[in-house]
């Protein structure tokens, strides 16, 4: 067993806290999680981590171990990296998050494709609507759609996609048509949000000709799948805030119309954001280039 695997072993654990989690993203059982860590603490002779039955816990020589062996592996990376760059030959792993929808539609169904093209990159893939920390859980890449906050981050754009308010004709008929912004904060509509710790997504941000206008909306019900929303829309129970090209196709046959057209949302942002250190690593760059493509094919047919 490599002393470097080992080290690995023990950087992730200490990132996602416990022996499965770390287990999962290495693609090894816990159990051989397990025997890696008690390996690198028998060679080290200390003890890594404080175990209980729930969770692992950093010892003081196991944080002053995780600082140093983080630069390690990130030298060895970054060497990796180099080597990739010259011979053109990218190899590794890729960790990429994705929103839930979009990911699925979008992100997953390329990845085999672009395995075919690099069969020696890796991309393990993490979906969900909540923005992930990637730092704390190094994450590689991020792909966003919205509003694009991390400034400590680098990030590069994919293309604005306008926003659309929309509700089915059932819901239209039960609950009549909103004729002004003020009229979606009547207590009598439901507006179908998006919630999460730190969501944004109860302020519908509209466009006037006197400017941007924040409008805090509600509803009797909420999630945080996006793509519940959307079923919810359909279903006739709300009003619901999507990107237009995953709502398109619902207009055109009809199974929703669109609210307030005279004042659409503000577009949101599709981009990929990353760690300043990754931007010169090849096989990132391969990846985002490849997504950035497809996406934009996707969304573009997905509109007409």
């Amino acid at each position: 067993m490599s002393y470097f695997e080992n080290i690995k072993v023990f950087l992730r654990v200490v990132e996602l806290g416990n022996l499965s989690a770390a287990g999962r993203d290495l693609r090894i059982s816990p159990a051989v999680a397990s025997n890696r860590v008690k390996e690198l603490e028998k060679y080290l002779g200390v003890r890594l981590f404080n175990r209980t039955t729930r969770q692992l816990t950093p010892t003081e020589h196991g944080k002053i171990f995780y600082r140093g062996a983080g630069r390690i592996i990130q030298a060895v990376e970054d060497a990796e990296a180099s080597i990739a760059s010259v011979s053109g030959q990218p190899k590794g792993v890729i960790r990429v998050t994705a929103p839930l929808g979009f990911g699925r539609r979008f992100i997953a169904s390329g990845i085999p494709e672009f395995h075919e093209q690099y069969p020696d990159i890796e991309v393990r893939l993490r979906l969900s609507d909540h923005n992930v920390d990637i730092l704390k859980e190094s994450i590689d890449l991020a792909f966003r759609l919205g509003v694009i906050e991390d400034s400590s981050l680098r990030m590069r754009g994919i293309m604005d996609c306008d926003r659309v308010l929309c509700a089915s004709p059932d819901y239209i008929k039960k609950a009549g048509k909103p004729a002004t912004i003020d009229d979606l904060m009547r207590d009598d509509y439901n507006c179908l949000l998006l919630r999460f710790p730190g969501s944004s997504e109860f302020v519908w941000t509209l466009q006037t000709d006197e400017g941007v206008r924040k409008v805090e909306v509600s509803g009797v019900f909420d999630s945080d799948d996006g793509d519940v929303l959307m079923e919810w829309a359909l279903a006739g129970h709300g009003m619901v805030n999507k990107p237009r090209f995953e709502v398109q196709r619902f207009i055109n046959s009809g199974q929703l119309e669109e609210i307030l057209p005279q004042h659409p949302p503000t577009p949101a942002k599709l981009a990929v954001i990353f760690p300043h250190k990754d931007f010169q690593d090849p096989k990132l760059r391969l990846f985002i280039d490849f997504m950035a493509s497809r996406c934009q094919k996707m969304i573009r047919a997905a509109l007409q």
